[in-house]
Parts: C-alpha cells; sequence; structure tokens
C-alpha cells in the first residue's frame, strides 16, 4: 500500500470512530432531517376491514415460566366478544380462553372496547394460531412459545425502546422485522406512543400506535416497562391518575411474581431471568417496589436461567447531556444489588440515542471518602441504553466531553439491538442503526455470564 492509499485507508478509520477518555464516540453522519410523525393517514395505522373488527392486537408473556400469554385487542362499533380461540398448529383441537373488557374516559376521549384474555398451560417451544373477534369480524394471528427453561437453552431478544409513531419509528421496526437474527421477544424499555407530546395527550395516537405496532406484537411478545411518556399526568385538564391509558391498554403478568404493582415485576424466559423496574414509581427504601426488589433478587436461580437481565427507562450511566443524572438517585438505592447478585445487563431508554458501557459500579462512595468516580467492576452489568426507536422528539446529539471512561460506545442514531443468548456463558450482542444494511452491526460484543464465566469481557471496539 502506497503512502496516499494508506491515509486515505487511515482517514476513513477516524471518519468512523474517535477515541476520548473513555471509548469510541461514533462520527457516523446520519441526515439531520427533523423527526416528522407519520399522518393519520397513513396506511400503517389503517383499521381493518369489517364490522367490529378486532384492531391493535398485541401480545405479553402470562405468566412467570412463559406457559402463559395474555391477548389484548380493540374493538371500536360494539364491545362483542372478550374470549380468544387458540388451537395447536394447524390442525389442533380447538379451545377458548375467556377474558375481559375495559373502557376508559381521557379529557374528551372516550376509548374503545379494551379485551384482555390470558391463555394457561400452553405447551413449550409450540406454534399456536389464534383468533379474536369472535362473533363479529373475526381475525387469525400466531405465536410461538419458548422453549422450556433451562441454563443451556438458546434464545433471541429484540430490544427496542421509545419507538413512537414517526417516519423514523417505521425505519426502526422494518429494520428489526428484517433482522437476519430473528428477535423472538421483544424487550421494550419504555415510551411507546408519545400520545402526550399532542395537545391535551391526543388518545387518538395510543390508537394509532397499537395499529402501526401490531404487525410484530400481535406475533411476538413484547415485554413492557413504563416510561416517562406513559405517564400521562395531566392535572391541567382534569387528568390526576398516572399512566391511564398505558395501564388501561398493556397488561403485564405482575402477580406472577408476587409483585403489587403492574410497573415493575419478572419473568422467566428460555435462559433468562428478567427484572423491569418503574423509574416513576416510588423507588426509595421500604416503598413497594423496594422491599419487592429486595426480595426478588435472591429468588434468581441462576442454575436454571443464568442470564439476569433488568429493564428500566432511565438510565444510571449516560454520558448525554440530555436527562443527564435523572438514573443517579435510582442507581444509589439499587446498584450494590445489582453487583451483589452479579446482572448480566441492564437496558435502558429515555436518551434518544445508543450508549454502551463498560463494567462499572459506583458504590463505594460515602459522602466523605471521595470516592465518587466509577471504577472497573466485572461483577457489575454492562449498562446500555436503547432509547433510539425514532419517536417524534429527535436524537439526542449533544454528547459529554471528554467522554467518560465508563462509556465503551456512544452513537446517535436511530436503530434497534439484538440479544442473543447461544448457551449458559455466552450471549452475542448487536446493534443496528437505521442507515445500514438489516445485517450490519454497527456496534457488538461478545457478553460472558457473570455467574458461570465471570471472566473480562470489556471490548476494544472494531468498526464495520
Amino acid at each position: 500500500m502506497g503512502v496516499v492509499e494508506g491515509l486515505l485507508a487511515l482517514a476513513l478509520v477516524l471518519n468512523v470512530v474517535v477515541v476520548s477518555n473513555g471509548g469510541k464516540s461514533s462520527l457516523f453522519i446520519r441526515k439531520t432531517k427533523k423527526t416528522v410523525d407519520m399522518p393519520l393517514g397513513s396506511d400503517v395505522f389503517s383499521v381493518p376491514r369489517g364490522y367490529n373488527a378486532p384492531q391493535q392486537v398485541h401480545i405479553t408473556q402470562g405468566d412467570l415460566v412463559g406457559r402463559g400469554m395474555i391477548v389484548s385487542w380493540v374493538t371500536m362499533d360494539e364491545p362483542g366478544s372478550s374470549a380468544v380461540r387458540y388451537w395447536r398448529g394447524k390442525n389442533g383441537k380447538k379451545k377458548t380462553a375467556e377474558g375481559k373488557m375495559v373502557t376508559y374516559r381521557f379529557f374528551n376521549y372516550s376509548s374503545g372496547f379494551i379485551h384482555h384474555a390470558t391463555i394457561r398451560n400452553l405447551e413449550y417451544n409450540t406454534k399456536y394460531y389464534y383468533e379474536v373477534g369472535l362473533g363479529n369480524t373475526t381475525r387469525q394471528f400466531w405465536f410461538v412459545t419458548p422453549p422450556e427453561i433451562g441454563p443451556d437453552v438458546p434464545y433471541t431478544f429484540g430490544l427496542i425502546g421509545d419507538l413512537g409513531q414517526s417516519f423514523d419509528s417505521n425505519i426502526t421496526l422494518s429494520h428489526y422485522e428484517l433482522s437476519p437474527k430473528k428477535g423472538e421477544t421483544v424487550l421494550f424499555v419504555g415510551d411507546l406512543s408519545y400520545a402526550d407530546n399532542y395537545p391535551n395527550h391526543d388518545n387518538v395516537r395510543w390508537d394509532t400506535w397499537g395499529r402501526f405496532t401490531e404487525r410484530s406484537v400481535a406475533y411476538q411478545p413484547w415485554i413492557w416497562t413504563a416510561g416517562n411518556h406513559e405517564i400521562d399526568f395531566a392535572p391541567e385538564i382534569g387528568e390526576t391518575e398516572p399512566f391511564k391509558p398505558f395501564s388501561h391498554r398493556y397488561h403485564v403478568p405482575y402477580e406472577a411474581s408476587q409483585s403489587t404493582s403492574p410497573f415493575w415485576y419478572s419473568i422467566k424466559r428460555a435462559s433468562a431471568h428478567i427484572i423491569v423496574l418503574s423509574s416513576y414509581s416510588a423507588y426509595g427504601k421500604y416503598t413497594p417496589q423496594y422491599t419487592w426488589l429486595e426480595q426478588e433478587l435472591p429468588k434468581v436461580n441462576r442454575s436454571e436461567t443464568p442470564w439476569l437481565i433488568v429493564l428500566m427507562h432511565s438510565p444510571w450511566y449516560n454520558s448525554y447531556n440530555y436527562h443527564y443524572m435523572e438514573g443517579e438517585t435510582m442507581r444509589v438505592m439499587y446498584e450494590a444489588w445489582f453487583v451483589k447478585y452479579k446482572v448480566d445487563v441492564v437496558f435502558a431508554g429515555h436518551v434518544h440515542a445508543y450508549e454502551r458501557s463498560e463494567r462499572v459500579s459506583n458504590i463505594a462512595y460515602n459522602i466523605i471518602n471521595g470516592h465518587c468516580i466509577p471504577v472497573k467492576d466485572q461483577s457489575a452489568p454492562v449498562y446500555i441504553t436503547i432509547g433510539d426507536g425514532g419517536n417524534l422528539e429527535g436524537l439526542a446529539t449533544n454528547m459529554t466531553q471528554p467522554q467518560p471512561a465508563y462509556s465503551a460506545f456512544r452513537e446517535a442514531s436511530f436503530g434497534h439491538a439484538i440479544f442473543d443468548i447461544r448457551n449458559r456463558t455466552h450471549a452475542h450482542y448487536s446493534w443496528n442503526r437505521n442507515q445500514d444494511g438489516a445485517a450490519v452491526e454497527a456496534d457488538y460484543i461478545w457478553f460472558f455470564n457473570r455467574f458461570w464465566y465471570p471472566v473480562d469481557d470489556s471490548t476494544v471496539y472494531v468498526s464495520h
């Protein structure tokens, strides 16, 4: 290679990443056009044909161990049936699960008829078909149950956060659907519809978001985390019940893990134990969420579910100037537990960009010893911010400088991620930006399990 060619190659490398005190800050140049919500007449918001046709169909895990499924949908013309008909394979015996119907009002909006039915005692690793809208216009969907829980069961999770319903949101969801590493379940880290960004928290935008995401969430469960855009607290228009639209529309199996609230709970799926926390519910000492988490973490059986994953909305480690330090009080309360119980990874949203941390902790500080800088800690989780789904508010492009040592890689782009568990010791993680081909991994690492293989898995970033 000649001198000129060598300089050109070096310039191309330097155009991808920049080295700082921490890891890498990507210099990938993305389009800077304003993020725009899709208009109400967009085809992704289309209402299904037929009288009282069920719409906004979505599923999530319906029990602790993956043998149940909550099926939810909305009918607009009349209540109709709240039952789900389901069967194994193409020609299995058809069974029926009865559900319940709820409605709500929000300011001058009246919801449709929202149905929730839980299918129980499903067989593991089995394809089921199901129908909703019995008695009127029936629609049919399918899902595949997870494998039976076990330490070496491979399983693939998709990661999406802060999705919204912009044109960029549509690109994110389409990219996820095209991923060659097919996610079997989505771990969603909060901020769904962004309806609260509209005048009077226009709840029509909850309906459009439900129809927009149906193409994925009617066929594979999304595991829900509540974000700040789900709070919908608006006393100026007489709405003082936090989380009203979200809690009516999106049910979760919180009671199965002895939680007293749908905003924090846990599930087991394949070889993972997943804990969902609420950044916007009380979490101080002696609160219900604190007490539940204190009791939940010792229950995790790493011989049964070796991978311990935590979902929350507000990140604890964030080197952007947006929402900087907002997760600090929760970190102070719970971080020592995460280290003690060797959480593998924490996924958060809220910041509309992407960031991956090193394994660090900041638990030594006691207000007088001055030890207030995060340090490398191989018993600590990796913290990943994945709030880059495509929301209306746009990208968080303003990063703190210099990049702190705890930050391994960061980039202000929209995208999604894949967490691909291979066995009890190894999982492959990758992040895909929307501008790339579906198979391109813009950031990737191998995770080594903190319980079964706790060797140093820090990375030197290699760009594609």
